[in-house]
């Protein structure tokens, strides 16, 4: 699964990688991403690919309150095309997360270690999301939420936890972003399969289990007593 992340590349890359070119590339940068947190996503829209922020935690339209958003940050690409929560959103409300690492927590002597796991070519991730608009009954609120993609976990990564996130490539983002579901097959494939992105792993300091702490120290090596 994929339960932190962090984003802080430059706009630069962004739009180098993404095809994102608008003024809303002025992201300020995030280590510690939790659930239900504001953080980039790259949308299709008819004027091209654009960024926004949005609640982390998928809230499907008939959700009766934003509780369970906690509980749908991730969903399985296995089931995600039949799921009720997940499947309208897989039809027509595709994203892409833009992510320059994520953080997985492994149990070692009776510990729990968090790891922080991104491209091995230094360059920013893309991960499969689906997003949504969410309305609460009341009328009284109305927020934009998204999830990533997982799947099978794959090389070293699989060392770490069985699961990661489906990856997108310039390829296989352009066909994930398009409107409508107009082949569902290829779609299947796409997050079936996703793309094989180079990764490197190491073991990080204990303090990003804190969802408070924000800052870039968080992604470095930890020492032998963190």
């Amino acid at each position: 699964m994929c339960g932190r992340f962090a984003f802080f590349s430059a706009a630069e890359a962004v739009q180098q990688l993404f095809g994102v070119d608008d003024a809303s590339l002025a992201v300020t940068p995030q280590y510690n991403i939790a659930p239900t947190d504001l953080a980039a996503v790259i949308r299709q829209t008819d004027s091209g690919r654009s960024l926004g922020m949005l609640h982390w935690g998928l809230l499907p339209f008939w959700a009766k309150d934003k509780k369970m958003a906690a509980r749908m940050i991730n969903a399985r690409a296995e089931t995600v095309a039949e799921k009720p929560a997940y499947r309208a959103a897989f039809k027509s409300t595709r994203c892409i997360v833009p992510a320059d690492g994520y953080y997985e927590w492994v149990t070692r002597d009776g510990e729990k270690h968090p790891w922080y796991i991104t491209d091995e070519r230094d360059r920013p991730l893309g991960m499969a999301g689906l997003w949504s608009s969410w309305t609460a009954p009341d009328k009284s609120e109305t927020r934009e939420t998204f999830t990533v993609l997982t799947t099978e976990a794959v090389g070293s990564i699989a060392s770490l936890h069985h699961r990661m996130p489906v990856m997108l490539d310039d390829v296989t983002a352009e066909h994930w972003l398009a409107g409508g579901d107009s082949n569902p097959p290829a779609l299947r494939d796409i997050i079936a399969v996703g793309h094989a992105t180079p990764l490197r792993a190491w073991r990080v300091s204990r303090a990003v289990n804190n969802a408070r702490n924000e800052a870039p120290e968080l992604i470095q090596p930890a020492n032998d007593d963190e």
